[in-house]
């Protein structure tokens, strides 16, 4: 099962929790991506702790960008193919 990286309420970088999650199906035009590597900068960092005029609901995973492998297409999506060899 696939892990997640969580706010599950405001706090410094430390307060973070490593769970578990479900493996969430891409909708029609999305890819889903094994993350292997994720950025989290300085404005997650004020996300996390409730300073930044953007909040998402709770819980979520900071950090908006990814780097990774197509693991599944999502309907109408042509232009991507699934990586079936995920190890380089």
């Amino acid at each position: 099962m696939p892990k997640s990286l969580l706010v599950k309420q405001y706090c410094q970088p430390d307060g973070l929790v490593l769970e578990e999650v479900e493996a969430q199906k891409p909708g029609p035009g999305q890819v889903g991506i094994d993350v292997k590597c994720a950025g989290v900068n300085f404005p997650d960092c004020l996300i996390i702790q409730g300073k930044y005029q953007f909040q998402p609901p709770m819980p979520f995973a900071p950090g908006g960008e990814i780097s990774g492998i197509i693991s599944s297409l999502g309907e109408g999506v042509e232009d991507f193919k699934v990586r079936l060899n995920r190890y380089f």
